[in-house]
């Protein structure tokens, strides 16, 4: 039997997306003025979807996060887009040489291929955002994701070399010459990934840098859609984009994704219609899981209780230890969660490729997993050295799933340790920056994978810098196994190295808590099909979604 709901409660919410300001009813226009896909004897097709949290930060260079790549994913484009396969298909270019070594990639763009003001998408576009996005001065914390890769990156990050050093050519406007410092099979799939979309230099100079991306007026588009309202706190709304080269295979007019942080919220709209697409919350998996509209997904995310090395007590390792050792994660995903998420006792994602043969998760093992004999033996040790334990706090989002997921440690702390914790609820962006501050003691975070490697998560503890939302973390040691394993040729000695490095920063120096690997229970409309979630990357894909009559 489905969940009963109250009649007036859902009018009310009907009218509050109605009247909120953010156009999520019949918007007409599209970037030029015109209705975007539609003709006269066209019905448009709507899609209304939600996003669990605020978004955080539209400037690709500097975004760190799912609900920002998202939107990003769906309004820009690569040299490659991700299908419904998870393979790197050519996208802003239409095909790419790979030199026999594996070093050098020549893309050939696509001809015809435009801004969404009408400007042609060139081979400079990518240098100027590549260059962009590790240039001392603008680079965010993505930085990495080229540097690691591209010959001459990391010297540029650095500040040891130019521009010149860095090895991205344009021989033409057609033409995108790069060359890594090792062969990297998956780079491909990195072209696709947000950091690696191209920047149109000439406008970003017209908007300003301080209110470049701010608004959806201030972002130039290349992708299947538009981003014509925004509103960080609410949502925005996409329109199909005109001078998208694949246009004609963008099946949806309009997109709405909108924030609602509540899931019991978010249900509510989805059975009054207003929303095509929905999360369950845990209490309501068991009463529609016999639905026809039921179903689940997995994505490469790992959530984690993430210690600050910077704050008392959790600068000593034995009070780390005993933290994390002192929760049972399986509890968690099966009573607490109960929407398809599995147990972490590592941090690399459960279905991360691993060798061919077995995943990183199979091959790495488990490395932290509940002993409150153990846990209890360390928080004595770390007691005799820190003495008296200052006020705690466990920093986290106010959506649901982080609320419920910080309620169930500070009960499993009391329990087992006997240690009373508070908790600090954020907005989602407001988490990020207090980490980011290093305003906070421990934090329940999460990370989606970028790329399908175990070096996607694990090179985010390298340590310099020192970051706060990574604890502040930094080991020598770790630090050396991820660089080597960055120019490692041989594909075995490589893993190792990455294996080697998990072990190391979660049993010997107890950096953070694993929690989950998320899994998700959803609804979704039979009208509408081809909802495409990538494992790794920006989840949610648009460009192929219909509706069907």
């Amino acid at each position: 039997m489905k969940t009963k709901f109250n009649f007036l409660l859902v009018l009310s919410l009907v009218m509050a997306v109605f009247l909120s300001g953010c156009g999520f009813t019949d918007s007409k226009k599209d970037n030029d003025g015109e209705k975007a896909g539609e003709t006269n004897d066209k019905k448009e097709k709507v899609v209304n979807l939600s996003l669990a949290n605020d978004i955080p930060d539209l400037n690709q260079v500097l975004t760190t996060d799912g609900i920002s790549f998202t939107v990003l994913n769906n309004v820009m484009e690569g040299l490659y887009r991700l299908d419904e396969n998870n393979e790197p298909q050519p996208a802003m270019a239409k095909d790419v040489d790979v030199s026999d070594d594996k070093l050098t990639y020549t893309f050939h763009l696509r001809d015809g291929i435009k801004w969404s003001n009408g400007d042609p998408v060139t081979s400079e576009d990518f240098k100027y955002s590549w260059l962009r996005a590790m240039h001392p001065d603008t680079a965010g914390a993505y930085s990495d994701i080229l540097a690691n890769y591209i010959v001459g990156g990391q010297e540029f990050v650095d500040g040891e070399a130019d521009a010149s050093a860095v090895a991205i050519e344009t021989p033409d406007e057609k033409t995108l010459v790069v060359t890594l410092k090792t062969p990297t099979p998956f780079f491909l799939g990195l072209t696709a990934f947000v950091t690696y979309f191209p920047l149109n230099e000439k406008f970003i100079n017209e908007v300003g840098e301080d209110k470049f991306a701010l608004t959806a007026d201030a972002i130039l588009y290349n992708g299947p859609y538009v981003m014509t309202e925004y509103n960080q706190a609410q949502g925005v709304t996409l329109v199909k984009n005109k001078e998208y080269w694949d246009f004609e295979n963008v099946d949806v007019d309009k997109v709405s994704l909108k924030v609602i942080k509540e899931q019991s919220t978010a249900l509510n709209l989805y059975e009054a219609g207003e929303l095509d697409r929905v999360y369950l919350a845990s209490s309501d998996v068991n009463s529609y899981k016999d639905s026809e509209e039921f179903g689940t997904e997995t994505e490469f995310i790992s959530w984690y209780l993430q210690f600050n090395f910077l704050e008392k007590p959790f600068d000593n390792v034995n009070i780390r230890k005993a933290f994390q050792l002192a929760y049972d994660a399986e509890t968690l995903t099966k009573t607490v969660l109960n929407n398809g998420s599995v147990p972490a006792y590592g941090l690399v994602a459960a279905g991360v490729y691993g060798d061919g043969d077995k995943t990183f998760r199979e091959l790495s093992g488990d490395h932290v997993k509940m002993d409150v004999a153990k846990a209890k033996e360390y928080l004595e040790k770390g007691l005799a050295e820190v003495g008296e334990l200052p006020p705690l706090k466990i920093l986290t989002a106010d959506d649901t799933i982080a609320k419920d997921t910080a309620i169930f440690l500070q009960s499993e702390f009391k329990k087992n340790l006997g240690i009373d914790v508070q908790i600090d609820t954020k907005p989602y962006s407001g988490r990020l920056d207090a980490m980011r501050a290093n305003e906070f003691q421990m934090g329940i975070s999460r990370w989606g994978a970028d790329y399908n490697d175990a070096m996607d998560i694990l090179s985010l503890w390298i340590g310099e810098p020192l970051r706060g939302l990574r604890g502040n973390y930094y080991n020598e040691k770790y630090k050396q196994l991820i660089d080597d394993a960055l120019v490692e040729a041989d594909e075995n000695k490589r893993l190792q190295m990455l294996i080697d490095a998990e072990k190391l920063m979660l049993v010997d120096d107890g950096t953070l808590g694993p929690l989950y690997f998320e899994g998700k229970a959803f609804l979704q409309k039979p009208n509408v099909k081809n909802v495409v979630i990538h494992p790794y990357g920006a989840p949610i894909e648009l460009k192929m979604i219909k509706v069907v009559d």
